[in-house]
C-alpha cells in the first residue's frame, strides 16, 4: 500500500492501531502522541501494488532458547467458516450463539458496497481509494466490532464500535436481545451501577448527540481533526431506569477520550460513584476543548500525557459529573519527573528495544476490598493504593521485557496474586502460531506481598493457531470456585482458555472452546474479545459474529461438585474491572468441592475421602437432622490436625474451610 498522508486515514490509525486494542506491531509498544504511518498487523510495509495487507504470514523462526504453542493440538487444524467453522471443546458446553443486531452488520463483504465507503466516510476518511480494497472492507468491518460487557441482575449489557446492545438472560438458554442503541465512537466499553450505564469514547467521530454521522474531513490536517464543537470523546453516562430506552443524561469531556474505565465504589461513599478514565489515544487540540496539550513534561506540566483521570459521578445528579483529579501516577517520587516509569525495553522483531516511557494506563482493575489497584499501563505493570479514591497513590511497578503492551489485569480472590495480560500485536496479530514465543502474548503471574509485585510465571493458551487467526492474551475474569484460583480468558480468535492458577508457579489450562478462522486467506478481526463468569454461565462477546453463552462440564480437572459450588454464588452486579471479593455459603455442595480437591491433591486418604461422602450424604438426606448435624462437627477436630500437618498451603485453605462447614452445615 502507498504512504497515505490524509489527516483522517491517518487519525483513523491512530484511534484503531496506535492507541487501541487493535495495535498492530510494534504500534502497540509506541508511546508517541501523533499518529503514524500505517503498518500491516505483521509491522513491515504495506504492498506498493495495491496487495492484500492482512494476507497470512508465518511466524519467524523461534527465538534461541524459546518454545511455542503445540501445533498438534484438536485447536489447531480447525475448519473456517463465519458462523459454519469447526468447533472444538473440552469442559465447556456451548449453549448458543446469537448473532449480531443487524444495526452493528456492516451487512457486506464486498468492498465496492457503497455502504463500505459511507461507513469509511462516517470514520472520517474522506478519500479511500488510496487503501486497497481488502483493507477498506476491514476498517469499515472494525466500525461495528463488540467489544466488554457488563451485567446487572438479568441483564447483559455488550458494547460495540458502534453502540450498546441489551440482552435478557434470565434464561441463558434462551437469551434475547431487548435493544440496541447506536452511539458511535469506539471502543464502547460499558459499566454498569445502579440505575446509570458508563460507556467509553475514544475515536474522533463521536458525537455529543449519538448521532452517526461522524464529522466531514478536513484537508490539510495531518495529525489531528479540525476541532468540532459537537464532538465527544470521553465518557457517556445513560440513565437505564427504562431498560429498553437508555437516556443519555450526562458526559464528560477528557483530553484522550476514553479507550476503557474502571467503576469505583467507595465503600464510605454512598452519594457517588468514580470513574477511573485510562486514555490511550492522541491528544485533541485545545480549541476543541481547553487545557489539552500533548507537549513533553518538561516543557509543558500540565500536559495530557503521563495521567489517568478520575471523573466524580453525583448519583443523584450525573449530569454534574465532572473530572475531579488527574493523578501522576507515572511520577518518579524522588525527582518529580512525570514521565518516570519505562518498559525496560522489550521484544520487537526478535531483538530487545530501548527503554521508552509509559505515559498511558489501558485498563485498571480496582479491588476496593483490599484497598489496591492494578493498572496495566502499556510499559508497565503497577500497583495503586486506592484508600482514597479520587488520589490514587503508586505503590509498586514491574516491567518485563517479554512483555510488549501491558492489556488488563485480574487479581485472586484472597488478593495474594495479580494477573497482567499483554495484548502483543494489539489484537489484530497473529501471535499463537508454533513459532510464536509462549512467553510473548501471554499471561504473567504475580505474586503480592506486602505491596509488592514479584514474578511467579508464564501462561499462554496451548494450543498453535493459524496465520490468519488474530490471538493474543486478552480480557477474562475470576471463575468462582472454592478452594482454586481459575480464571476464563478471552483469546480473539484462539477461542476461550479457563487457567487454574492456583499455583503461581505452575499455571494449567483445564477447559477451553475454540472455532476454527473466519477466513484461511486474509486476518479479519473476530474471536472472542471478552470472556467472563456470571452468575453459572461464561458469557463472551464475539468481536465479528455476536454473543456466546457457555456452561462449565466437569472433567478430570474440574469436578460437578466444584461447578455446582461456583454456581452458589450470585452476584447483582458485575462490572469485571471492579472486581469484588467472592465469599461461599456453608452449603454442603461447597464442603463437597473441597472434598474433590483434596483427592485430587491427596491431601487425605481415600479412606477418609470415602467416610466424608458418606457423612455428607446422609447428613443431606436427613435434612441436617440433629443427629447427622452432630455426626459433620464430630469429623472437625481431626481435620483440624490434618491442616497443621499438610505441607500445601492450597490444601490447608481447603482444610480449613471443610472444617468450619462441618461444624455449621447449611442445606
Amino acid at each position: 500500500m502507498n504512504r497515505v498522508h490524509t489527516f483522517a486515514f491517518r487519525l483513523l490509525i491512530a484511534s484503531f492501531i496506535l492507541c487501541s486494542c487493535f495495535v498492530a506491531g510494534t504500534l502497540a509498544q509506541t508511546t508517541s502522541p501523533s499518529p503514524a504511518p500505517m503498518k500491516t498487523p505483521e509491522s513491515k510495509p504495506a504492498n506498493q501494488n495495491g496487495a492484500n495487507p492482512f494476507a497470512p504470514e508465518s511466524a519467524p523462526p523461534l527465538p534461541t532458547g524459546m518454545k511455542g504453542s503445540d501445533a498438534g493440538d484438536p485447536r489447531a487444524k480447525l475448519s473456517p467458516g463465519m458462523y459454519n467453522a469447526g468447533e472444538v471443546a473440552m469442559g465447556m458446553k456451548h449453549v448458543m450463539l446469537l448473532k449480531k443486531p443487524d444495526a452493528f452488520q456492516l451487512g457486506s463483504d464486498d468492498a465496492d458496497n457503497p455502504k463500505v465507503q459511507k461507513t469509511l466516510g462516517q470514520l472520517g476518511i474522506g478519500n479511500a481509494s488510496m487503501m486497497p480494497k481488502p483493507l477498506q472492507l476491514v476498517f469499515a468491518q472494525l466500525a461495528f466490532a463488540n467489544s466488554d460487557l457488563a451485567f446487572q441482575g438479568n441483564h447483559l449489557f455488550m458494547g460495540n464500535f458502534y453502540g450498546v446492545s441489551i440482552y435478557d438472560i434470565s434464561n441463558p438458554a434462551k437469551t434475547n436481545l431487548l435493544t440496541s442503541m447506536q452511539c458511535p465512537g469506539g471502543q464502547g466499553d460499558v459499566s454498569v451501577y445502579k440505575n446509570l450505564l458508563f460507556m467509553s469514547v475514544e475515536m474522533p467521530n463521536g458525537r455529543l448527540d449519538c448521532s452517526p454521522q461522524g464529522f466531514a474531513p478536513a484537508a490539510g490536517q495531518e495529525n489531528k481533526p479540525a476541532a468540532q464543537k459537537e464532538r465527544f470523546r470521553g465518557v457517556r453516562i445513560f440513565d437505564i431506569s427504562d431498560i429498553r430506552n437508555p437516556k443519555q443524561v450526562g458526559a464528560v469531556q477528557t483530553c484522550r477520550g476514553s479507550h476503557t474505565h474502571t467503576l469505583v465504589v467507595d465503600p464510605k461513599d454512598k452519594n457517588n460513584a468514580y470513574i477511573y478514565v485510562s486514555g490511550t489515544s492522541f491528544v485533541r487540540q485545545s480549541a476543541e476543548l481547553a487545557g489539552c496539550s500533548d507537549e513533553a513534561p518538561d516543557k509543558n506540566p500540565n500536559t495530557a500525557l503521563f495521567r489517568i483521570d478520575v471523573i466524580k459521578v453525583p448519583l443523584a445528579a450525573p449530569q454534574n459529573a465532572r473530572i475531579v483529579s488527574s493523578p501522576r501516577v507515572f511520577m518518579d517520587p524522588r525527582t518529580g519527573a512525570l514521565n518516570g516509569l519505562n518498559n525496560g525495553g522489550t521484544h520487537e522483531n526478535n531483538q530487545l528495544t530501548r527503554p521508552s516511557d509509559t505515559d498511558q494506563c489501558h485498563d485498571i482493575t480496582v479491588y476496593s476490598a483490599i484497598g489496591l489497584a492494578a493498572g496495566a499501563c502499556s510499559g508497565n505493570g503497577i500497583l495503586l493504593d486506592i484508600k482514597d479514591p479520587v488520589n490514587p497513590k503508586r505503590v509498586d511497578a514491574v516491567n518485563d521485557p517479554n512483555y510488549a503492551y501491558w492489556h488488563s489485569a485480574s487479581f485472586s480472590n484472597d488478593g495474594k496474586k495479580v494477573v497482567f495480560t499483554d495484548e502483543w500485536g494489539g489484537g489484530l496479530g497473529a501471535r499463537c502460531r508454533a513459532n510464536d514465543p509462549n512467553v510473548w502474548g501471554a499471561n504473567a503471574v504475580f505474586r503480592l506481598t506486602d505491596n509488592k509485585l514479584s514474578f511467579a510465571s508464564y501462561y499462554k493458551l496451548p494450543s498453535a493457531q493459524g496465520d490468519s487467526e488474530n490471538c493474543v492474551a486478552h480480557n477474562g475474569s475470576l471463575i468462582p470456585v472454592p478452594g482454586r484460583d481459575i480464571k476464563v480468558q478471552a483469546w480473539y480468535q484462539g477461542g476461550i482458555s479457563l487457567m487454574d492458577f492456583t499455583d503461581a508457579a505452575h499455571p494449567v489450562e483445564i477447559a477451553y472452546f475454540d472455532r476454527g478462522p473466519i477466513d484461511p486467506k486474509m486476518l479479519v478481526l473476530g474471536g472472542s474479545w471478552s470472556a467472563y463468569w456470571y452468575n453459572g454461565h461464561i458469557y463472551s462477546s464475539e468481536i465479528a459474529r455476536g454473543l456466546d453463552i457457555f456452561e462449565l462440564t466437569p472433567t478430570r480437572f474440574l469436578t460437578q461438585n466444584e461447578i455446582d459450588a461456583a454456581k452458589t454464588v450470585r452476584v447483582a452486579e458485575l462490572n469485571v474491572q471492579n472486581q469484588e471479593k467472592i465469599g461461599w455459603s456453608r452449603q454442603l455442595v461447597v464442603a463437597k468441592a473441597y472434598i474433590d480437591q483434596l483427592e485430587r491433591s491427596q491431601a487425605l486418604s481415600s479412606e477418609r475421602i470415602a467416610a466424608l461422602r458418606q457423612a455428607i450424604q446422609r447428613a443431606e438426606s436427613s435434612q441436617l437432622n440433629r443427629r447427622e448435624l452432630k455426626n459433620l462437627k464430630s469429623l472437625a477436630p481431626s481435620l483440624e490436625k490434618n491442616t497443621a500437618l499438610t505441607k500445601s498451603g492450597a490444601d490447608a485453605v481447603r482444610l480449613q474451610a471443610l472444617t468450619e462447614i462441618l461444624r455449621r452445615p447449611a442445606l
